[in-house]
């Protein structure tokens, strides 16, 4: 079972009390009355403070990681037996992929300002980082931007957007809701998984649907896309560019070394980065315990509370600077350094009660548990996660849930 902790439920038994809403396994949900101040409030001021210093420490130390992980790779070579040196090159792949997550996550710190109170030190580190790992960075910078605007805003939001019941249907070719194989879940979360990263860069794939407007025009390489404005055009111009140098980079290297050193030293690690990404964005966003709002009931702080954090251990905590652990506070403050953001997500709790949502169950198994439980939202201003597999509240159509 999910482990997510809650405080004791609100009543629900007065006529001038709000809606309750049920979630994915039945439970009350009344959305929240608390403000962006009232939280903001209650976090301590130096948690707001930034370091150019201590956050290039961190860059230093990840590419050190990524180094040594290098170093060894070179060495796999002397294995004598084929399947050790078959295993080494799998766990450098792993071991290598949750370094560049890493990575990954400080050039995110530089989109939000959190990497240090200078934009120029942010966008030239986050450029390099993020081109490094083939995301042009002002191009994501700018959407996700607009994502933390408008989280849990099913016309605003940027990504992750949950289908209602009817384009839920259309995306698994299917007239009529029926329980789900398990074979299924596993065939559309692979995909997700490997594909979904690369997917939304190039056609904003689980982001804002733009009805008439070709994938090739949704692309974040594009600067006419429609999640831009006229003024980004130039970032959008370097960020391309950053594309450009590291494809360049990565063709000579492959001149020079082939294709399979290039799949063995980068591509594979580059793959198991994508895979984190995704996997790490959709279980923030995605739990049965969070709503989704229409314009008439949505606010900051409701959207910003429509997240939950969750724990990878030494993983998390360490390689991945606290994104998991965390994320709940860098929606109501995205410029808080992960450095400070577990004392700042201390300090919101308290405001928060029992809509602060955790959830510490296994990383990989919630993975699974949510793909079966959050297939589709319905509801009235609020919105809550359904599924066709018999988990927890039925939805309006289909089968009734157990």
């Amino acid at each position: 079972m999910s482990t997510i902790t809650y405080t004791q439920r609100r009543p629900s038994v007065s006529l001038t009390s709000k809606p309750v809403y049920k979630d994915t396994f039945g439970r009350d949900f009344v959305p929240p009355d608390f403000t962006i101040k009232d939280i903001l409030d209650a976090i301590p001021k130096h948690c707001f403070d930034r370091s150019l210093a201590h956050s290039l420490a961190y860059v230093a130390r990840d590419i050190f990681y990524a180094a040594c992980l290098f170093g060894l790779a070179t060495q796999i070579h002397h294995i004598p037996s084929l399947p050790g040196r078959v295993v080494a090159w799998v766990l450098y792949g792993f071991a290598q992929g949750l370094v560049g997550t890493g990575i990954w996550v400080l050039a995110h710190e530089c989109g939000h300002g959190a990497f240090s109170p200078y934009k120029l030190a942010n966008d030239i580190v986050g450029w390099i980082l993020h081109s490094a790992l083939f995301v042009p960075y002002h191009s994501w910078r700018i959407t996700h931007s607009k994502h933390h605007k408008a989280t849990g805003h099913l016309a605003r939001d940027m990504v992750f957007i949950p289908k209602d019941i009817d384009r839920y249907k259309l995306s698994r070719n299917i007239a009529e809701l029926t329980e789900e194989a398990p074979i299924v879940t596993l065939y559309f979360l692979f995909i997700q998984q490997v594909f979904g990263w690369p997917a939304y860069l190039a056609a904003n794939v689980t982001g804002q649907n733009y009805p008439g407007v070709s994938y090739w025009s949704l692309s974040h390489f594009v600067p006419s896309a429609p999640m831009f404005d006229a003024k980004d055009f130039w970032d959008i111009i370097i960020s391309d560019v950053g594309i450009l140098v590291a494809g360049t980079l990565a063709y000579l290297g492959i001149q020079q070394w082939g294709w399979a050193s290039f799949a063995l030293y980068y591509f594979i690690p580059y793959l198991w980065v994508n895979n984190w990404l995704v996997c790490i964005t959709y279980l923030q966003h995605t739990d049965p315990s969070l709503p989704h709002y229409d314009a008439s009931e949505w606010n900051f702080a409701r959207g910003a509370a429509a997240t939950v954090d969750r724990d990878f251990g030494f993983i998390g905590r360490h390689l991945f600077h606290e994104i998991i652990e965390t994320h709940v506070a860098h929606h109501y403050s995205s410029r808080i350094p992960f450095y400070h953001a577990e004392e700042a997500t201390i300090a919101i709790r308290k405001v928060m009660g029992k809509h602060y949502k955790q959830d510490k169950t296994n990383l990989i198994l919630a993975l699974w548990k949510t793909a079966r439980a959050c297939q589709f939202v319905e509801g009235d201003g609020v919105k809550m996660y359904r599924n066709s597999n018999g988990i927890g509240v039925a939805p309006k159509e289909g089968k009734k849930a157990k």
